[in-house]
């Protein structure tokens, strides 16, 4: 067993030690912090797909994390409402259904964004993805049937079959789950053929076409898939909050996604959990102390690029860079 995967473990089992810990001490508010590191981690996995075996630098992946977040906010406002959808379509509260819509819109969305955006490279690529993430959330801006820019509130936590998802505990689990699988998913993805074709393509587009693999088609369907996953984060993190804000949508956080990435190590199995707790620590910690903390975490990340191309995992498994 390597080095690096007793690190995983133990981060796996330390973020799951947290909320059962805080739960018997009656501090809810540290389950509530382990559930958004949770949820932002599983964003991360979902951009990691696309970033950290695809090399695709998408400035626009915060487009579906709040798609993501919009179709749970919908959905659930109709719901309370009983008000009909779209032809005649009823709202629900329950979570597998939600995801699911979540899951194929954000396809559905990443389908055509990615089939233009791919026909770029290197710094237009990061233009055009953050361009039409940027429609997004200025049409959610402008549309007041569901809030506007005071977003969409959601009154009721949504339901899972045979689980109390008002207790904090319970939903962290669910959460936690989540991420699990999606954590399997992207190891699988890895060690697949389709994974190798995705590194190939990232390290010589060319040599992968010498050999009959187009490599627009393995990216385009990595992006697709990168985008479900990150609008299935989105969709945990409007239950989370009770609440679906225009900034979910916001170039800031197809930023902080990125830090996540690159502060826990592209492309690593455990990087993005990683990253989201190390993100969340230093918001919590120093958020307290001082609004600009983002200073002491921006010279933080200048010192992971510079000194630890690896991330957080790279350095903890005693390597000086990684890829």
């Amino acid at each position: 067993m390597s080095r690096e995967t007793i690190i995983n473990i133990l981060l796996a089992l330390l973020l799951l030690a947290i909320p059962f810990s805080a739960s018997a001490m009656g501090e809810q508010f540290y389950v509530t912090l382990a559930t958004r590191i949770t949820i932002l981690a599983l964003a991360a996995v979902g951009l990691n797909i696309a970033l950290g075996l695809g090399g695709l630098v998408s400035f626009g992946h915060a487009a579906f994390f709040g798609l993501g977040g919009y179709a749970a906010g919908i959905l659930a406002t109709h719901a309370f409402n009983a008000e009909p959808l779209l032809f005649g379509l009823q709202g629900t509260t329950s979570m597998p259904v939600i995801w699911s819509v979540a899951i194929l819109v954000c396809g559905l969305v990443a389908l055509p964004i990615g089939a233009i955006s791919l026909r770029t490279t290197g710094v237009y690529f990061i233009m055009i993805t953050l361009a039409f993430a940027q429609m997004i959330y200025y049409f959610a801006i402008s549309w007041p049937a569901y809030g506007g820019e005071d977003g969409l509130s959601i009154y009721v936590r949504n339901g899972f079959p045979g689980m109390n998802t008002a207790l904090s505990l319970t939903y962290f689990l669910i959460c936690y789950v989540v991420l699990m699988a999606a954590l399997g998913l992207f190891w699988l993805l890895r060690g697949s053929r389709f994974g190798a074709a995705l590194q190939a393509a990232r390290q010589n587009a060319t040599r992968l076409s010498a050999v009959g693999i187009a490599p627009f088609n393995i990216r385009l369907v990595a992006f697709a898939i990168s985008a479900m996953v990150t609008g299935l984060a989105g969709a945990l993190f409007a239950d989370l909050n009770r609440f679906v804000s225009p900034s979910m949508l916001s170039w800031h956080m197809s930023g902080e996604l990125i830090v996540l990435i690159i502060l826990g190590g592209k492309g690593r199995l455990f990087g993005p959990v990683a990253g989201a707790m190390l993100y969340v620590l230093f918001e919590f910690a120093l958020g307290g102390f001082t609004e600009r903390w983002q200073f002491f975490l921006g010279l933080i990340l200048l010192g992971v690029v510079l000194f630890a191309r690896g991330g957080l995992l790279g350095l903890l498994a005693g390597e000086a860079r990684h890829g």
